[in-house]
């Protein structure tokens, strides 16, 4: 019988007899896996701690910071629950970046005691300063400055803080509307390279059919898979708690996408897997896949979460409302639905505006209309 082996899992019987599992990452917290490996249960909790949801790092040095040093409340608030709760990428993000701060500044005062009164020694054109330096690199200026308030609003509401120095900090205003939406020409250049039977192809149809973010994808197996949901379906529904939101998003699974499966099959709880068999890390897939667009000749703007956007495209394609677009993507507001949908929607109202006064492109007629 093949042995099912995982990295970063340690078995041993205790004393009593019993099997036990445990995921043992340097650095990280032990964290005990539930049930037999393999099984559902197992698996859920596996994943978890690889994404680092239930195996928060060991703060460095942090029995010996400075009470009232930024390293003090850099390393308060990573082991706060808010921060605990967040998604895996949005911990990684937000690490670094105050590892980053801490590097830098960590030594440096941010309040002192004065007379049984907490006064406040770091003021918001300190923090102005530190956000202007990274002017250059208006994506990193934003998730800077997003990490810092997040993190004395929140020493704020715990009254570790007696003011929020953050307030009235300004950042450059990023003119971008995010990740470029694949067009049907990009996917079918990539098709072309990448035809059905790759892993490549899969990963390209997970992406499209299902407008799911790619921390989503990289977790999708049989097991998300229900034939017992209203309205039947002929392959079922894809079902599946997204990572970042927690909302549950039910999607039907698409024959392209049951072809897909079936021209790649693997025994492993997620469909796409690395070459060593063990399931993609958010940033693995997205540089394994950057890789598999290169290789097809695409423009470097696409990537994964740009199929995500092809998909709100083509669902707006069919004259569905926003709300529909939410109810595939998980969007919860009404304003990010409709983010994902605006230029096309512009487009198709102003055509159906300007329909009676332009030719006829089959026919060549041109149309009438009173003066």
């Amino acid at each position: 019988m093949a042995s099912l082996r995982l990295k970063f899992v340690q078995s041993f019987v205790d004393r009593h007899g019993y099997v036990r599992h445990y995921f043992r990452r340097p650095g990280y917290a032990r964290v005990t896996l539930p049930g037999l490996p393999g099984s559902l249960e197992f698996m859920a909790a596996y994943q978890a701690a690889l994404g680092g949801v239930t195996a928060p790092k060991v703060e460095v040095g942090a029995t010996r910071t400075v009470a009232g040093a930024m390293h003090w409340l850099i390393s308060a608030y990573l082991s706060s629950p808010p921060f605990k709760t967040l998604a895996p990428e949005t911990q990684r993000t937000r690490r670094n970046i105050l590892e980053n701060v801490r590097e830098a500044d960590g030594d440096k005062r941010i309040f002192q005691t004065v007379n049984g009164k907490c006064v406040m020694l770091l003021a918001r054109h300190h923090l102005q300063t530190m956000v202007n330096k990274k002017a250059n690199t208006p994506f990193a200026q934003r998730n800077l400055l997003n990490t810092l308030r997040a993190m004395f609003r929140w020493a704020l509401s715990e009254g570790k803080l007696p003011d929020d120095p953050t307030v009235g900090v300004t950042r450059k205003k990023l003119n971008t509307k995010g990740y470029p939406t694949w067009t049907e020409a990009d996917i079918e250049q990539f098709i072309a390279h990448h035809p059905s039977g790759t892993k490549a192809y899969l990963a390209l149809v997970l992406l499209r059919d299902t407008g799911q973010r790619r921390g989503d994808v990289v977790r999708i197996g049989r097991q998300h898979i229900r034939h017992d949901l209203l309205p039947k379906k002929p392959h079922g529904w894809l079902c599946i708690v997204q990572r970042k939101t927690g909302t549950l998003v039910e999607v039907p699974v698409t024959d392209a996408l049951q072809a897909a499966i079936d021209e790649a099959p693997n025994n492993h709880l997620t469909f796409l897997t690395t070459s060593q068999g063990q399931p993609f890390t958010d940033a693995g897939f997205t540089n394994w896949f950057r890789d598999r667009c290169n290789e097809a000749g695409l423009p470097k703007g696409l990537s994964a979460h740009g199929l995500r956007k092809a998909r709100a495209r083509r669902i707006a394609d069919k004259n569905l409302s926003a709300h529909a677009v939410g109810a595939v993507s998980g969007h919860k507001t009404l304003s990010e639905m409709q983010r994902y949908t605006v230029d096309y929607s512009r487009r198709k109202l102003a055509d159906e505006a300007m329909r009676d006064e332009i030719s006829d492109v089959a026919t060549g007629e041109i149309k009438k209309t009173g003066a």
